[in-house]
C-alpha cells in the first residue's frame, strides 16, 4: 500500500504589530482546525457584531446622513479604546494576537458590553478568570436617563477603580471635555495623575489627589488578584512618581458619602461643590457620583457651561 505524505506548509513569519508601548506577534498562515484557531474565529466575529450593533451617537460621534456603516468603524472602535487600527484589525481577522486585560477591558468599554457579553469576551480571548472585573460597564437605559436629567448638575457613574463609566453634559466639560478623552483614559486616577490640565484645574489638588489613592488602596484589597486592577496601578506607577509615593505610604480611606470639591472650569470659573456618592446596589462598588452647588453663583456658571455646548 502506498502511503502519499502530505508536506505541512512551513509556518509564516511573524509580523510585529505596535498598541503604544505593547507589541504583539501575529503569526501568518494556517493554524489548523485546533481550539485556538476557533476560538480567534470566534472572537473575531463577536467583536463584528458588537462593533455593528454600538450605536455612533451613543459614543458621542457625529454621523453623516449618507454613512452606511452599521454600527461604530473599526477605526473608530481603535481611537475609542486606545489602540492602533492595525492591532484592532488583527483581532478582527482572528489573527494569532494576545490582547492584554487592558485591551479587553477598554474594548468592553467602548462596545458597551454587559457582564455575560464581558464574560465571553474574555473566555474567546484565553484571559484568564480573575482578569474579568466584578463591575458591569453597561449602564441601564434608566441610568442614563437619571444622569440626563440632572443637568446641570455634573453627575456620573463610576466603578471602584474609578473608571468613568457614563456621565452627563455638566460632567463632560468639568474640567476638560471627556469625549476627547479615549475610553480606556477615562478613569479619574488616570486623569489626574496624567493630564496636566487636572492638576491645574482641581483646587487643593495634592489633598484630593491624596484621597484618590488612599480610596484605590482600600478597594485594591478585594482584588489584589486581578490582573486589570494590578495593571492600573503599574501604569499610574510609571507615569507619576507622586502616585508612587502616595501609594507607597498604604495610607486607606473610604469612599465618603459626600464632601467638598472646588473646581476652576477653564470656561466659566471656580465652582464650589458637595460631592455625593450613591452605590447602585448592595455590596456593589458602582456608584453614582452627583455635584450638587453650594452657591448661586457655581449653579448659574453650571447653566451657562451647559447652555454652551453645541
Amino acid at each position: 500500500m502506498a502511503v502519499h505524505s502530505v508536506a505541512r506548509p512551513e509556518k509564516s513569519p511573524a509580523i510585529e504589530l505596535s498598541n503604544g508601548s505593547e507589541s504583539i506577534s501575529v503569526r501568518q498562515g494556517l493554524d489548523g482546525a485546533d481550539g485556538a484557531a476557533v476560538r480567534r474565529r470566534e472572537l473575531a466575529v463577536f467583536l463584528r457584531t458588537r462593533r455593528e450593533r454600538t450605536s455612533p451617537s451613543e459614543l458621542g460621534i457625529v454621523t453623516s446622513a449618507r454613512r452606511r456603516t452599521p454600527g461604530l468603524r473599526r477605526e473608530e472602535v481603535a481611537l475609542l479604546a486606545g489602540m492602533s487600527v492595525t492591532w484592532y484589525t488583527a483581532l478582527e481577522q482572528a489573527r494569532d494576537v494576545n490582547p492584554s486585560t487592558q485591551v479587553l477591558d477598554a474594548l468592553a468599554r467602548t462596545m458597551r458590553l454587559d457582564r455575560d457579553e464581558r464574560r465571553h469576551l474574555y473566555r474567546l480571548a484565553g484571559a484568564a478568570d480573575d482578569a474579568v472585573a466584578e463591575e458591569c460597564h453597561a449602564v441601564s437605559d434608566q441610568l442614563r436617563d437619571v444622569l440626563d436629567k440632572l443637568d446641570p448638575y455634573p453627575a456620573c457613574i463610576q466603578n471602584g477603580n474609578f473608571d468613568l463609566i457614563a456621565y452627563n453634559s455638566a460632567m463632560r466639560l468639568l474640567i476638560t471635555d471627556l469625549d476627547e478623552v479615549p475610553i480606556a483614559q477615562r478613569n479619574c486616577l488616570w486623569l489626574s495623575f496624567s493630564e496636566p490640565r487636572w492638576r491645574e484645574h482641581i483646587v487643593d489638588w495634592e489633598h484630593v489627589a491624596a484621597r484618590q489613592v488612599a480610596n484605590l488602596r482600600v478597594a485594591m484589597a478585594q482584588h489584589v488578584d486581578d490582573g486589570r486592577w494590578k495593571a492600573l496601578v503599574a501604569r499610574l506607577r510609571a507615569v507619576s512618581r507622586e502616585f508612587a509615593e502616595l501609594w507607597d505610604r498604604h495610607s486607606v480611606r473610604e469612599v465618603n458619602a459626600a464632601g467638598l470639591r472646588q473646581i476652576d472650569n477653564p470656561i466659566v470659573g471656580r465652582m464650589t461643590f458637595t460631592v455625593c456618592n450613591t452605590w447602585v446596589a448592595p455590596g456593589s462598588t458602582t456608584r453614582l457620583q452627583v455635584l450638587l452647588p453650594t452657591d448661586p453663583h457655581t449653579l448659574e456658571r453650571l447653566t451657562t457651561l451647559v447652555a454652551d455646548i453645541g
